[in-house]
C-alpha cells in the first residue's frame, strides 16, 4: 500500500479537519492538499509513523464494526 493511498483513506474517513485534529500537522490544517501532505511526510519519518499508526487504528475499528 503506497503512502498515497493511505492518506487519501484517512481524508475520506475523517476529512482535513478531522486528521488535523488527530495529527497536529501544519499540512494538515492550513491549505492542506495531497501533494504537500506527501512531501512533508516523506521527509519527516516521526510524522509518517504518526500516520501510519492512525491508518492501522482505522483499519482495526472498521474490522471490530463489522464484527458486531
Amino acid at each position: 500500500m503506497t503512502l498515497q493511498a493511505v492518506l487519501t483513506a484517512l481524508v475520506e474517513r475523517y476529512g482535513w479537519d478531522g486528521l488535523g485534529e488527530r495529527i497536529a500537522l501544519r499540512c494538515f490544517t492550513h491549505e492542506p492538499n495531497i501533494a504537500s501532505s506527501l512531501k512533508l511526510l516523506r521527509r519527516t519519518p516521526w510524522a509518517r509513523a504518526k500516520v501510519e499508526d492512525l491508518y492501522l487504528f482505522m483499519l482495526r475499528e472498521e474490522r471490530r464494526s463489522r464484527s458486531r
